[in-house]
């Protein structure tokens, strides 16, 4: 066979590799685009997920808009009629809400709340262990029987603080605990309370005011609804307090 010969058959071999070729690189095409598509289509459904999600969610108190307490349901330190009004979100087996009841809420009191200037309010979340729950239905069982007891509870739970990693606020210990602090309230009520769960759905209700106020983390507090970055930042606290005295009275 003469070279043109060759040339001439193999011709159509080429043409049909270069259009297989053609065919290969027009699919990998198709498939980028498909691809492509279906990465900016997820995109968009999380976008817009991300959008509803935002719309639902409660207007954060950082933003400066307060939040609305009812504050009748409350444990409260202080005067009823004071104008500025604290509200703590706190764990007992939280550490740092430990360090805010030993450190800051002392110079709360003897500032402002033993001045009528100011009334500390507090809501109970319960997410750092399993007795978190534990503690937070004896302390609602505590004040329910005496609101006054239950501030001496709570300085008792937080002085009284075991290890983070350990189970430590058990029925008898939460018990034990009341009795030697000589609470004045029925002790057998407490049990029943804490083995009963009695005060469950306030808790619950409790955890809900929480994440409908955005709190993420404890301790959390509010100035008349307010939402203070800093908890542990004593000027901060002061400068918000007068502001929020000062807005009373301008009212």
């Amino acid at each position: 066979m003469s070279t043109n010969q060759r040339k001439s058959a193999a011709l159509p071999q080429m043409k049909k590799q270069e259009k297989r070729q053609a065919e290969l690189e027009k699919q990998k095409q198709k498939t980028r685009f498909l691809i492509i598509g279906t990465i900016a289509l997820v995109v968009i459904i999380f976008v817009g997920l991300g959008m509803l999600a935002a719309q639902d969610k409660p207007a954060a108190s950082t933003s400066g808009e307060a939040v609305e307490f009812d504050y009748s349901t409350l444990p409260r330190l202080g005067s009823e009629d004071a104008p500025v009004k604290l509200v703590e979100f706190g764990d007992f087996k939280c550490p740092a809400c430990a360090d805010f009841a030993g450190l800051i809420k002392p110079k709360i009191v003897q500032d402002y709340i033993e001045q009528d200037k100011a009334a500390l309010y507090f809501v109970n979340m319960a997410f750092v262990g399993a007795d978190s729950k534990t503690a937070s239905l004896a302390a609602l069982s505590v004040y329910h029987q005496n609101n006054d007891a239950f501030w001496e509870y709570y300085d008792a739970l937080y002085a009284n603080q075991g290890e983070e990693s350990e189970e430590w606020a058990t029925e008898d210990y939460l018990v034990s605990l009341a009795q030697e602090k000589n609470l004045d309230i029925d002790y057998d009520l407490l049990r029943k309370d804490i083995e009963e769960e009695t005060y469950l759905d306030k808790l619950n209700t409790d955890i809900a005011l929480a994440e409908a106020s955005g709190v993420t983390s404890t301790p959390s507090l509010y100035v008349n609804g307010v939402k203070l970055a800093e908890p542990f930042n004593t000027s901060a606290i002061d400068e918000q307090i007068k502001a929020a005295a000062e807005a009373v009275s301008a009212e």
